[in-house]
């Protein structure tokens, strides 16, 4: 670059300039604006993250894996994203002074500069613009199911508008600057997502198990077995992953030399976890074990009566998902505003902010119109990217970081992890993918 070396003086007072404007920007950027969260801040925000709409194709992964499958998968799931949960949280300021408030502030640490970014951005991107746009299609679904089961004899409505009424929302949500803003909505979210679930859950119970219920594979042939136990794995990953906005939302938490931020954070999880299970262990149990494989791909649809009751937990799942979407689309909305205001120098200000926002809802919202047989490419895009950054990433950065002894338990750990991680993850596009292509031959669009 031809350009020559300033002297020393000058570079100081850049540095100090920098600090500054640094400063400055960190006081906007959504993730670092606000450091005066509690504990149970973290503790719903956890909640919401986690405990997506998936927890309702719980069943129906049950059906594709079988009882003893099943049940090992979703108990070691829920063990081993507790153990990479516990991982980022000590590893959020394991350098004395320095916080890592973002996913890829970790991997750079880990990987270096480059590297790190490489390893983890596209990861979380893939994540977190992937659930943004699974949860338009989730929430455009549930608002239509309301409206057939709360008006039988209504004109039926084209899911491409009820899309379009979900998403009007975030255009108002999308604005609220940070995380602790959006704390009132991920608290209703989280009330719900334990709501919906409960219902889900006793609601089958009430029915009781179905006459003639089977427990075996649906699937005639060995192959679509096979292809459905896999694409099952990717619904299950999908199901835990909370991972990606973890280090953010422990980012809004104070932290002190002799208080660290990981004691608060650390309480909020195992309060969220313990609502996870409460959440996912009965509905997967009670769904599969009353409906055995008829049970379809969302329970509330298997559960027809009483109308007024799935209607409501229609509604639940809608303000559920209207909160996830907002805790994924915040480190999102984080990175592109970084971009902006440091690599390219544009002013940080409430005008910049209100077209990022608005464009990628936006986007979020014409994708999900136009490929609504999003599941399946949750299946395909759950293994590529859910699996890593929740089951093994965090335990690839702990072995380069921590340097565990050879053999000991930490290195076990960490490696049986990274092994059923990647097991996962090479597996379950395979069964997605056939998701979609059986999906897709009958499609049409804006439908």
């Amino acid at each position: 670059m031809g350009m020559q070396a300033p002297d020393e003086d000058s570079y100081t007072n850049n540095m100090d300039e920098k600090t500054a404007r640094e400063k400055e920007i960190d006081a906007w950027l959504p993730i670092t604006s606000s450091r005066n969260a509690k504990w149970w801040y973290s503790a719903f925000h956890n909640v919401t993250a986690m405990v997506g709409a998936g927890v309702l194709s719980l069943p129906y992964a049950m059906a594709q894996l079988g009882w003893g499958p099943g049940v090992v998968i979703l108990v070691l799931s829920w063990i081993i994203t507790l153990y990479t949960l516990w991982q980022m949280v000590e590893m959020h300021e394991m350098v004395p002074g320095k916080r890592f408030d973002r996913y890829h502030e970790l991997g750079q640490h880990a990987f270096g500069e480059k590297l790190g970014l490489y390893i983890v951005v596209p990861q979380q991107l893939i994540v977190e613009v992937g659930v943004c746009i699974v949860y338009m299609v989730t929430g455009g679904k549930s608002l239509k199911k309301f409206h057939e089961l709360a008006c039988e004899d209504c004109k039926p409505i084209k899911l491409t508008y009820f899309i379009m009424i979900f998403a009007s929302v975030h255009f108002v949500l999308s604005h609220l600057p940070n995380f602790n803003s959006i704390s009132g909505v991920s608290l209703a979210a989280a009330v719900m997502s334990l709501s919906y679930s409960t219902i889900a859950w006793s609601a089958s119970v009430a029915k009781g198990v179905q006459e003639n219920v089977e427990y075996g594979y649906k699937a005639k042939s060995a192959a679509g077995t096979v292809f459905n136990f896999f694409s099952a794995l990717g619904e299950v990953a999908f199901a835990y992953a909370g991972h990606n906005v973890v280090l953010e939302i422990q980012a809004t938490i104070p932290s002190t030399t002799d208080k660290p931020s990981k004691g608060p954070m650390w309480k909020g999880v195992v309060v969220a976890y313990i609502v996870v299970a409460l959440c996912y262990f009965p509905v997967a149990l009670v769904g599969y074990w009353m409906f055995g494989n008829t049970v379809d791909d969302n329970i509330l649809v298997t559960l027809k009566k009483p109308v007024w009751l799935i209607a409501t937990a229609n509604l639940f799942v809608v303000i559920h998902v209207i909160g996830s979407y907002q805790i994924y689309a915040m480190p999102v909305f984080d990175m592109m505003e970084t971009l902006l205001v440091k690599k390219m120098n544009f002013r940080p200000n409430w005008f910049l902010r209100f077209v990022v926002r608005n464009f990628y809802v936006a986007a979020t919202m014409f994708v999900g119109m136009t490929f609504p047989f999003f599941g399946g490419l949750l299946a395909f895009f759950g293994g590529f990217a859910f699996a890593p950054t929740t089951y093994f990433l965090p335990c690839v950065i702990w072995l380069k970081i921590y340097k565990p002894r050879r053999y000991s338990l930490s290195w076990w750990t960490n490696w049986i992890c990274i092994v059923f991680g990647i097991f996962l993850m090479v597996l379950s596009p395979i069964g997605g993918l056939r998701t979609i292509i059986i999906q897709a031959k009958d499609y049409k669009f804006y439908s």
